[in-house]
């Protein structure tokens, strides 16, 4: 009887763990969804341009989501201390938090701008490439750095709504974005002849759009529960140490892309055009997949916060399943479409030979992914930071020297992808299941100490 009574108990608990996850996770997946969808309607947009101006759009967009995406810790830091608040049922203090990271994000996307402008053609030059698709690069860069404030303010602001167990009111923002990136990029590329500018200046505005509806949003929340809308520097610093450690980790992370677009161009142009498409979708595969790690860092901070140590080691093993089990079903996807989207965005028989192997190499190592991007998302809710800074320092060490030998031994496109989705994804997968099996993460209270 015993026996019986704790196995019905265990699938209770799961099947709690299974509605907050999916509460969570769905709104999230269409959101993040909509993230690399931008960059794939500019793809597609650009591709039929010519191969040299969708090469130049490659370089230019891993550049650009660089500059963004280093400060990613301000959606996941900001999330993990607002859901801790939330589980401690501080709401107040939860939102003054989300404020301050909403201000550090405005200064910070403005200083990018002042490196990003004048820098550009160094940068692009840096990235190795060709005379034909350099300019390309340059244009596009110098227009889409004007929207780098309007997508920090976007990180901060999901990051309060995440925190505050809100996935929903990101998805509609950035379903409204999307829609509106994919037409006027269609009305400013063609329509206007702007070529790959107009595309950029699509992009621009749309990020605009979504940060005044975020903030409309967000200063609504804080007028309600009193929280204060002014600056307040020692927050805005507070907020800038801890997110210190996470920063360090997306600087690795974009490294270990940045060199991987770098050998891709030195290919020649055939495979960074490729390499552009495939990193694309493996963006779109990733940001999926990180859904449950949003639902991750929200639930697992809420738990933390809340004291409730049993029910955050529950929900841990309960979110990696998830994330197996959806690598699964993507890298299927992705197979059985390949031949159905791979023509949406070129149609150089050159392009098309580099990448149809590499989108396999993508396929086949999605339920690693999986795991990775959900363990990676429990440490992150439950701030474990530093830890999350030296495991990717150790990926970085690992993939460069993989990846730099690959044109070095005569290895073309899909050897630089297995040192992508094998080497790299497999250092992380033992590096983030190690600190989740000694369980020294698990910290409660409304504040990590």
């Amino acid at each position: 009887m015993g026996e019986t009574t704790d196995t019905a108990s265990t699938r209770a608990t799961m099947r709690r763990h299974d509605r907050e996850i999916v509460a969570l996770a769905l709104p999230a997946f269409g959101a993040l969804v909509a993230e690399p969808l931008f960059v794939m309607v500019d793809s597609a947009i650009v591709g039929h341009l010519g191969t040299p101006q969708l090469a130049g759009l490659g370089v230019a967009a891993a550049l650009l989501q660089t500059g963004v995406n280093v400060f990613v810790f301000l959606a996941y830091a900001t999330t993990a201390a607002v859901a801790r608040r939330v589980g401690a049922d501080d709401l107040p203090a939860a939102i003054r938090q989300g404020m301050d990271g909403i201000w550090l994000a405005l200064l910070l996307g403005l200083t990018v701008i002042a490196v990003v402008l004048p820098a550009a053609p160094a940068l692009v030059d840096l990235f190795g490439a060709s005379a034909t698709a350099a300019p390309h690069a340059v244009t596009y860069l110098r227009v889409s750095a004007l929207g780098i404030p309007a997508m920090l303010v976007v990180l901060a602001a999901t990051g309060v709504l995440r925190g505050l167990q809100d996935t929903r009111t990101p998805l509609y923002v950035a379903v409204g974005g999307f829609s509106a990136n994919a037409a006027l990029n269609v009305l400013l590329v063609y329509g206007f002849g702007l070529g790959i500018a107009g595309s950029a200046w699509g992009t621009v505005l749309a990020q605009w759009s979504m940060t005044t509806v975020y903030l409309c949003v967000v200063v609504r929340g804080a007028r309600r529960h009193g929280a204060s809308l002014r600056p307040d520097a020692a927050g805005i610093r507070a907020c800038a140490q801890a997110g210190a450690p996470l920063l360090i980790r997306t600087l690795s992370l974009r490294a270990v892309l940045m060199i991987a677009t770098a050998v891709a161009a030195r290919l020649g142009d055939a495979d960074i055009a490729a390499h552009q498409i495939a990193l694309t979708l493996w963006s779109l595969l990733a940001f999926a997949l990180d859904a449950i790690a949003i639902a991750g860092q929200a639930i697992i901070g809420r738990y933390l916060g809340g004291e409730d140590a049993a029910g955050a080691r529950a929900a841990c093993r309960r979110m990696v399943q998830w994330g197996v089990v959806s690598g699964v079903v993507l890298g299927l996807l992705v197979v059985a479409a390949r031949p159905f989207f791979m023509p949406l965005f070129t149609s150089d028989g050159a392009v098309i030979a580099e990448l149809t192997p590499a989108l396999l190499v993508v396929a086949l190592t999605q339920p690693l992914a999986g795991a990775v991007f959900v363990l990676d998302g429990v440490l992150m809710g439950a701030g474990d930071g530093p830890y999350l800074a030296g495991a990717m320092l150790v990926t970085l060490a690992v993939f460069a020297p993989a990846a730099l030998l690959v044109p070095t031994l005569g290895g073309g496109l899909t050897a630089l992808w297995w040192t992508i989705a094998g080497v790299m994804m497999g250092v992380r997968l033992v590096t983030l299941w190690v600190r989740a099996r000694s369980g020294r993460w698990v910290v409660t209270g409304a504040v990590r100490d």
